[in-house]
């Protein structure tokens, strides 16, 4: 059988997002900016999937805002908060582990002239919260941090950033990335602390070209694009619909939190119980991360052959961000990591539709693998 293990780079779309696009593309048609009737019914399935991806944050319709997926939003996130706020201060506090969206946006900041403290981590790659305390100050506009960490599962602490932000007297706004939670964890942006929260489409089965950004009631941040009132005017241009429905769709779709996520326990137990039995092979990840990710090593056997070896044979996992293209993991580095581990990195991430068969799939081809390659 064919074993996909590769969900946090994309997850297969659900049924229900496939027939909501279908109902777009053949029926609600029309642009929900236009006055008619066609557009209108548009501007009704627009509203409705507004209303659908709130719901599955807990948040109010008007606080979401569409965009194309994850790096849009949290490009948005970044230097819209930055802009809106840059007479109060010029630091930003973010993470040495962040997605590639926010590293390079904060980058690029930093070019023009703000301060960004990049926060290391520890060998579980989780923060610590004594450094992210004294990382923000009375100058601090942003803080941004992934709430689940996109190549370990490392689970970041972000409902402690208010109280220290409070207790710091700074204006920062705060912003999680939360691409790798929702659907997954029971997100909640007002219970987090957040003002800025980023989901995307294609992580939560539904399909890709749609993601949002959650811009909690009173909030102002600047619009990096120009051209349009839709969404709030944060985001103008032509909503693409038939992506948005099917985003809603897959949001309206998600199954019981809790049992979804015992459910992918005892997939990631079944795979880490074969791991462990298997001489040479290393897990990254935390004993309490996501259990929907883990990152392995096999030193001696780099990333890149494994995973032709593991795809000729129908197994498909990543060796780490899709964003990375095979770069070394910063991620596995600022855990302190030894080089052969970092560069051996395989990345075996499950969703609700993964089966038990598609585990021991995995197992017994990665035990072929080292039995096969070791010998070379």
């Amino acid at each position: 059988m064919e074993a996909y293990l590769d969900n946090s780079a994309t997850t297969p779309v659900c049924v229900q997002a496939v027939q909501a696009m279908q109902q777009e593309l053949n029926i609600t048609w029309g642009n929900p900016s236009s006055l008619h009737r066609v557009g209108l019914r548009a501007e009704h399935l627009l509203n409705q999937s507004r209303a659908a991806v709130a719901a599955g944050l807990s948040c109010a319709p008007d606080e979401i805002i569409f965009a194309s997926g994850g790096t849009e939003a949290n490009n948005l996130a970044v230097f819209g908060a930055t802009a809106a706020r840059a007479r109060q201060g010029r630091r930003i506090v973010t993470s040495s582990v962040e997605h590639s969206s926010i590293a390079e946006s904060c980058a690029e900041l930093a070019k023009r002239g703000f301060d960004v403290v990049y926060l290391g981590v520890d060998h579980t790659g989780r923060i610590r919260e004594d450094e992210l305390a004294a990382a923000i100050n009375c100058e601090t506009i942003l803080v941004s941090l992934m709430a689940v960490n996109n190549e370990v599962g490392t689970v970041q602490p972000i409902d402690a950033i208010r109280r220290m932000v409070r207790q710091a007297g700074a204006p920062a706004l705060i912003h999680c990335d939360a691409v790798q939670a929702f659907g997954k964890l029971l997100i909640h942006p007002q219970q987090l602390g957040v003002d800025l929260l980023t989901v995307s489409s294609h992580k939560v089965h539904g399909p890709k070209g749609a993601g949002a950004l959650y811009v909690r009631n009173g909030v102002k941040i600047n619009p990096i694009l120009y051209g349009g009132s839709q969404e709030k005017r944060l985001r103008p241009g032509t909503e693409a619909m038939p992506a948005v429905a099917g985003f809603a769709a897959a949001v309206a779709a998600f199954p019981d939190h809790a049992q979804s996520l015992s459910y992918v326990t005892s997939l990631r137990d079944r795979l880490l119980a074969g791991l462990h039995a298997m001489p040479g092979v290393y897990v990254n990840s935390p004993p309490d991360a996501l259990p929907y990710l883990t990152n392995i090593s096999v030193p001696g056997l780099p990333s890149e052959v494994m995973i032709n070896f593991l795809t000729e044979r129908n197994v498909h996992v990543s060796s780490g961000s899709a964003c990375a293209k095979g770069a070394k993991s910063r991620v596995l580095q600022a855990m302190g990591l030894p080089d052969a581990y970092v560069t051996s990195a395989l990345r075996i991430s499950l969703s609700r539709l993964t089966v038990w068969e598609e585990i021991d799939a995995f197992l017994y081809t990665l035990g072929e693998a080292m039995a096969t390659l070791l010998r070379m």
